[in-house]
């Protein structure tokens, strides 16, 4: 579209209009909705940066200055004052585009209700209780439960209800859980309200702040009373000694015993982010909080923890000393003195470690919060409901004459241009059927595009003939192997990985002419996509016309703005940002990438183990200590020739051999 044509948006205000102030912006729609809130250390500077040309813009950013209608914005004295607005109106506005959460506080939590005469133990999800002392949240209600069975062996409080509690004190009957040992309140007439206020204190204490020095002394206790004849209370003090013992190694000792903070450890792709909360307190991780946030716009990692940490407190979960984070905000500052006006003492410091068992701890959250992100887009992909809707959406969105009950997507690896490979990944009713992925290697090639186009041209004429095509200059792996060496029923591994040994056992080169049954590979898909943008998707549609075969859609979908391309199209398909459709068409990306991957590594792989066998006494067990000794190929090439006959078994002259051979 020519420039002087491009549209523009109505409401745009001039640029002298903006101050150049900090202050806080909001974008609306004609309704009035608020569409999303953010601040600004110059709002000039930033809300030019959501007027310049559309066709500059992230897609995802245009849809939403598109939809509004209108734009107010607030002047205020500084940074924190910014940031305690926008924290204010996301919270009273709850707007679409700024990042959402899904599960969150939604967690269990252990209660004391400080606040009753005789204060009880409970789970609850409610933090309004009057007077109540949490700890936590917990990630499971059996954790909750798990803790408060060990601690009241240790501290016998009350945990009967308030209906029992208050039948027991009128009739002098104990509750239920005081006859069989399980309520230690004054309702079972072993103590007065006075002494039970003392062990819901010692509870309190230990619960807050774990201290080792307790059981010390309630060893001292035992001997003093064994030394008295006390044999009773002596029992009693060994079955508290045992259970404290058992809360303080079922929570491991991760940092000094002085250390109170909360660690965040985040994994976020374009379309959401995983976060996992350790919470910290005595050097022992007390308590681990996870959940998923949705993010419309296309933010950085700063940005997101900024709004991380925004949602994880309030008033009622305040935040500790320290916050460790992968990233400081840039207004790291002002978040700072917010966090510390949501503590009753002390300040709250943000922390971006880089060494060091804090670094640690961040690192093994961070690995957490991967795989929590890989299992939540997993079973959204895997549910039902989800998965017709997304298919519905995909053709309703792509304009298809049925829904794409079969997809089959492409790939293309390498490095440097070398080792050439591509994948092909299958989802059929929006679940993968990894007994019908395929991975190519692709001899000869000039770009990507000429690989999807080699790689679809052979593909695709499967479907007419069942037959392989007559062409030496494309390799397809074993999966696919020669009638005289499989039969058409052979199907790779179910995970879309194998050995070193069934790797080079199913690399088979296909005869040119040999016949092939029609099998699995000749079934016609709904859908091909392939990964990359207008580009590729033309490479792919010249095959398509090359082939001759036609009534089969197309798109690719491009990495770094998730935008859907369809042939022959200015403009990109664009799938609302939090859609399963979406979800659905980036997952089958994703696999076809990671299928892609792991093929070419293997290869690399098995080339240089091919290389390193060659050479005379050099046997496939020495050949596995070098790679296990430098750990990887690109190492075990830049060594020296007195490095490599470090490793055991390796002399001088093959030392010498060997790194000629690597460096030819």
């Amino acid at each position: 579209m020519p420039t002087s044509t491009r549209p523009t948006l109505a409401y745009k205000p001039k640029a002298g209009e903006i101050p150049t102030e900090p202050g806080v912006y909001r974008f609306s729609d004609a309704s009035g909705r608020v569409l999303y809130v953010g601040k600004a250390k110059n709002l000039r500077q930033r809300l030019s940066n959501y007027f310049a040309p559309l066709h500059t813009l992230h897609e995802r950013t245009r849809r939403m200055v598109t939809t509004a209608a209108g734009v107010q914005w607030t002047v205020v004295g500084s940074d924190f004052e910014a940031l305690q607005l926008e924290y204010t109106w996301i919270k009273e506005f709850a707007p679409p585009f700024n990042v959402k959460f899904r599960d969150d506080k939604s967690y269990p939590y252990l209660a004391v209700t400080l606040g009753d005469e005789a204060p009880r133990i409970t789970v609850t999800r409610n933090r309004k209780i009057p007077g109540a002392r949490y700890f936590g949240p917990y990630p499971k209600v059996w954790a909750v439960r798990e803790t408060i069975e060990q601690m009241v062996k240790a501290f016998p409080v009350r945990t009967c209800s308030d209906s029992s509690y208050k039948r027991a004190m009128e009739t002098g009957r104990p509750c239920f859980p005081g006859q069989i040992g399980r309520c230690g309140g004054p309702c079972s007439q072993k103590v007065t309200i006075a002494e039970h206020r003392a062990i819901i204190d010692e509870f309190v204490a230990f619960m807050a702040s774990p201290d080792p020095r307790m059981i010390a002394d309630l060893t001292r206790g035992m001997k003093q009373a064994a030394a008295d004849f006390d044999y009773e209370r002596a029992a009693v003090l060994r079955d508290r000694i045992g259970a404290l013992q058992n809360v303080l190694e079922s929570s491991a000792v991760v940092l000094s015993e002085s250390v109170e903070a909360d660690v965040f450890g985040i994994e976020h792709d374009e379309l959401a982010a995983a976060v996992q909360q350790f919470r910290v307190r005595g050097g022992r991780v007390r308590g681990v909080r996870s959940w998923v946030v949705d993010k419309e716009l296309d933010i950085g990692m700063a940005e997101l923890v900024d709004s991380v940490l925004q949602s994880a407190y309030d008033a009622s979960e305040p935040p500790p000393r320290e916050i460790i984070v992968p990233e400081l905000p840039d207004d790291a500052e002002a978040l700072e003195q917010l966090l510390t006006m949501l503590k009753d003492r002390g300040s709250v410091k943000l922390r971006a470690a880089q060494r060091g068992e804090k670094a640690a701890l961040l690192q093994t959250a961070t690995l957490n919060a991967k795989q929590a992100l890989g299992l939540y887009k997993m079973r959204r992909s895997a549910d039902y409901v989800a998965r017709s809707r997304a298919l519905t959406d995909l053709q309703e969105a792509l304009d298809l004459d049925d829904a794409p009950l079969r997809m089959e997507c492409y790939d293309v690896s390498h490095l440097s241009g070398t080792n050439i490979v591509a994948s092909m990944v299958v989802f059929e009713d929006g679940l993968p059927r990894k007994d019908q992925y395929r991975r190519f290697n692709v001899a000869d090639s000039t770009d990507d595009t000429e690989s999807l186009y080699q790689v679809l041209s052979r593909r695709l004429s499967y479907l007419d003939t069942g037959e392989v095509p007559k062409s030496a200059e494309l390799v397809i792996s074993g999966e696919l192997p020669s009638s005289a060496a499989r039969n058409d029923d052979d199907e790779p591994e179910d995970d879309g990985q194998e050995s070193e040994s069934e790797e080079s056992e199913s690399e088979e080169e296909l005869e040119p002419s040999a016949p092939k049954k029609p099998g699995r590979f000749s079934y016609r898909p709904n859908l091909l996509i392939v990964d990359g943008g207008q580009p590729q998707v033309a490479a792919a549609a010249r095959a398509l016309a090359d082939s001759g075969v036609q009534g089969i859609a197309l798109v690719g979908i491009a990495k770094r703005l998730e935008e859907v391309w369809q042939p022959d199209s200015d403009y990109p398909v664009i799938l609302p940002r939090n859609s399963d459709a979406l979800f659905l068409v980036q997952r089958i990306r994703d696999e076809a990438h990671r299928f892609a991957i792991t093929h070419q590594r293997a290869r690399r792989k098995r080339d240089i183990t091919s290389v390193l066998t060659e050479i005379p006494g050099l046997g496939a067990a020495r050949v596995k200590d070098l790679l296990k000794h430098f750990g990887s190929v690109a190492k075990l090439k830049e060594a020296s020739v007195q490095e490599i006959q470090e490793v055991k078994g390796i002399g001088p002259r093959i030392a010498e051999t060997i790194h000629e051979r690597l460096q030819a």
